[in-house]
């Protein structure tokens, strides 16, 4: 270090001997991390918000109307419907911080910041596809906003699913091809668009999955680019693995099983992402500590749009 007397310049803080706390490269690495963890956010509709004001997103929800018969010498059936909305609020704001003093910058590597960085924006990542998680509870008739409604199963023995309540999901109750197939069914029967169909599972479903003969094929994994988590493909619906699916049933609470996690197979536009600040990293100097706050923080609401479009499925964790 060269120390000088003011006025002098010698000893001066400049771009080459702060290069680590520039605030462009704290933000690009931040936001690399971002990306590169988030799973469940990928997978719905997102909707920016960036430079507007105001803290609720009005989305127009349409019914949907019906054909109707043209007879000879009649005049046409005009459908008059009250066209409903959706209401998105912009109220979540997180934040991640550390304060960096003087000393540990200049003794530290360089990958000190480059640890936090990837830790902010894994954690960033993790709190949006927890929110988004916590949708599940809304999804089906969602009457008592939890994981209990009419869109919520958990696979029974070794075929078939079965509406899912607490306390009675068996250690036996595991994945299952005619289970899955059935949930497709369900999507089918409920109008739901073949296209943009996902299923995300905890780790443990993953596990069940590797082990059905039938889905070892190159028609399940088969070389493709994948997404952040996409482990492949099962009847036209991408199959993702998340270690962030919610514990809905801890072990102690489950005398029929053990510990609960919550799945979910849902089509993209079950569910919206509004951000109204993206992820943003800056760093500020505090001469009083001699450090440097560096905080990386996002702006964000969530909402479930169509309920019948997305399922919870409860899984042995």
């Amino acid at each position: 270090m060269t120390d000088s007397t003011y006025p002098a310049m010698e000893g001066a803080v400049n771009n080459t001997s702060a290069a680590t706390f520039i605030p462009e490269i704290w933000s690009d690495e931040v936001i690399a991390s971002y990306q590169k963890n988030l799973v469940l956010a990928n997978l719905v509709k997102k909707l920016s918000m960036t430079g507007k004001k105001g803290d609720t997103l009005h989305i127009p929800k349409p019914t949907r109307g019906d054909a109707h018969v043209k007879a000879a010498n009649t005049a046409v059936t005009i459908q008059a419907d009250t066209e409903s909305e959706v209401l998105v609020t912009i109220d979540k704001h997180f934040e991640y911080s550390r304060l960096i003093e003087d000393i540990t910058e200049a003794q530290a590597l360089a990958s000190l910041r480059q640890f936090y960085t990837g830790d902010a924006g894994y954690a960033l990542a993790r709190q949006v596809d927890s929110d988004l998680f916590q949708l599940g509870k809304k999804f089906g008739d969602s009457a008592n906003d939890d994981f209990i409604h009419s869109n919520s199963y958990n696979f029974s023995g070794s075929s078939g699913v079965e509406a899912y309540a607490a306390d009675s999901v068996a250690s036996t109750d595991v994945f299952n091809d005619a289970g899955f197939r059935e949930l497709i069914q369900k999507m089918d029967d409920a109008d739901v668009p073949m296209d943009g169909r996902c299923l995300v599972v905890p780790p443990s479903i993953r596990n069940a999955i590797m082990g059905i003969d039938r889905y070892s094929s190159s028609d399940f994994v088969d070389g493709r680019v994948v997404n952040n988590g996409q482990i492949g493909n099962l009847y036209g619906i991408d199959i993702y693995v998340s270690s962030n699916c919610p514990e809905i049933e801890a072990a102690g609470d489950n005398s029929a099983g053990g510990a609960v996690k919550a799945g979910m197979l849902f089509h993209k536009d079950a569910m919206v992402l509004a951000e109204q600040q993206g992820v943003r990293s800056q760093t500020q100097y505090k001469q009083d500590f001699l450090a440097t706050l560096y905080t990386a923080d996002t702006l964000y609401g969530t909402q479930v749009v169509r309920p019948e479009s997305g399922f919870v499925l409860a899984v042995n964790a």
